[in-house]
């Protein structure tokens, strides 16, 4: 399986012909959507989820499959995408993938502000991406996509999150609102914590890595 980071929280995954796109928003690459067959889209912030890029990518009809939370579906109705409205505990296939949900609501960024939902999606058993929230799978994860910076991310959260599910590798997420020092920081921090046996870094936009 093939994972090439799409800038912030935005990934692809390829296998045997199938491309799954995760998150794509605002601030995600131009050709993050080209020839996908299905997305996942953790919740309903503009820097995961694009209208306007989801219409443009369903345009013609060619059954673009999208699997979200109830009020992502109900935003991009009319965009000709076919919406599945799903929740923590659902399974479902999507372009061939296995993926589990779980997670129910958005990290805490300010106490006075409304949690939306947000849904974490684990793929083919070995691979979560959270979106935004520190939600630990009850299951062992070869592969963690792991935000690392926003108003809801503090680094000893994101440091205790990752020893907490403890993949055989990490890649940052979430780090599309950094300019290149605060990215400088991001990878000093991910160094500190790769172990000889495990990776933990940032991949630049539009990387790919092979997970075997």
């Amino acid at each position: 399986m093939r994972l090439t980071k799409m800038g912030h929280a935005c990934i692809r995954l390829e296998d045997d012909g199938r491309t799954l796109v995760i998150d794509p928003g605002t601030l995600t690459e131009p050709e993050a959507l080209a020839g996908a067959d299905a997305v996942l889209i953790t919740h309903e912030h503009p820097d995961h989820v694009d209208g306007a890029r989801i219409a443009a990518a369903a345009d013609g009809g060619r059954g673009l499959a999208i699997w979200s939370t109830a009020p992502v579906v109900e935003q991009l109705e009319g965009t000709g995408a076919d919406l599945r409205a799903v929740g923590e505990g659902d399974s479902f296939a999507a372009a061939g993938f296995e993926v589990g949900v779980l997670g129910r609501l958005h990290g805490l960024a300010n106490p006075a502000w409304r949690q939306v939902p947000n849904v974490g999606f684990l793929v083919e058993g070995r691979l979560f991406h959270p979106g935004d929230a520190f939600t630990v799978p009850d299951v062992n994860v070869d592969t963690l996509l792991l935000p690392t910076s926003g108003p809801w991310v503090k680094a000893p959260e994101f440091i205790d999150y990752l020893h907490e599910v403890a993949p055989a590798r990490a890649y940052s997420v979430h780090d599309g609102f950094l300019n290149d020092a605060g990215l400088a920081v991001i990878d000093r921090l991910l160094a500190s914590l790769a172990e000889e046996n495990r990776e933990v870094r940032r991949l630049a936009p539009g990387e790919s890595v092979e997970l075997s």
